[in-house]
């Protein structure tokens, strides 16, 4: 039975002290969640290490998990935080080809794929997005994007390394917009990667595999996301700055 997940990705948001706050509220409610959901937080990297501190003190089921990786080892570049240095804190996962990543610092597919290499490496989950913006979709190209991405990125893995890796949807064109797919758009997509998963790695192996749907996902419409058979839960953007919208979220299965 694949693992439900609720992820959510904090992105450039919140002092340290609201960090704190937030990280407190989500963990003093936690105990009306399903137990089969798994809650995974990825704040900012200045604050991994509050997030990690909170967990372990509390003993609760909350996984954590950064934003990037470095597609090097380490050595001299300045800023990037290396996979090492992730697990030496205790990552659980990490996000990795995030469609702000692409867009904005040109993460192309062979980058992405080291990354998910350095993590593997050092037993962190990689969180890979994928997904296609509105000129993709408008001119039907949205499946070879999605395809391609998935294909040149995470293809050279073995079967054993594509079994810890989590896959998500991203919509681009319903991120911060406003806009949703629809549950029908957002099942035929997840349907589809599944179905590339399994020409790759065979049906066994990517009806374990969880694809979370990555767009504009809200207490209001998660149900309905949620219902659908292929999609495993949400990597949540803008609700998962709010204790209450996130948890409503994970209680939507």
């Amino acid at each position: 039975m694949r693992q439900k997940i609720v992820a959510g990705n904090w992105k450039m948001n919140k002092t340290f002290e609201e960090a704190d706050e937030l990280l407190f509220d989500i963990t003093k409610r936690m105990e009306n969640l399903p137990q089969d959901v798994q809650l995974i937080v990825c704040p900012p990297s200045v604050y991994l290490e509050l997030a990690t501190d909170i967990v372990e003190e509390d003993e609760i089921d909350l996984k954590v998990g950064a934003q990037n990786v470095s597609h090097f080892d380490n050595g001299a570049y300045t800023g990037e935080i290396s996979a090492a240095m992730l697990s030496s804190m205790n990552m659980d996962y990490c996000l990795v080809g995030h469609s702000e990543r692409r867009k904005y610092f040109g993460e192309s597919h062979e980058m992405l794929a080291k990354k998910v290499d350095q993590l593997l490496t050092f037993g962190i989950e990689p969180i890979f997005c994928c997904g296609e913006v509105l000129e993709e979709r408008e001119a039907g190209k949205h499946f070879d994007v999605v395809k391609a991405q998935i294909t040149d990125s995470l293809f050279h893995l073995n079967d054993q390394e594509m079994s810890n890796v989590v896959v998500a949807y991203e919509p681009v064109w319903a991120i911060g917009t406003g806009k949703t797919a629809t549950a029908a758009q957002a099942q035929e997509m997840h349907a589809f990667i599944r179905s590339i998963l399994t020409e790759k790695y065979g049906e066994e192996l990517s009806n374990e595999i969880s694809i979370l749907y990555g767009g504009s996902c809200n207490p209001g419409n998660a149900a309905e996301l949620f219902a659908n058979p292929d999609v495993d839960g949400g990597l949540i953007g803008g609700a998962a700055l709010k204790a209450d919208d996130f948890l409503k979220i994970a209680q939507s299965f």
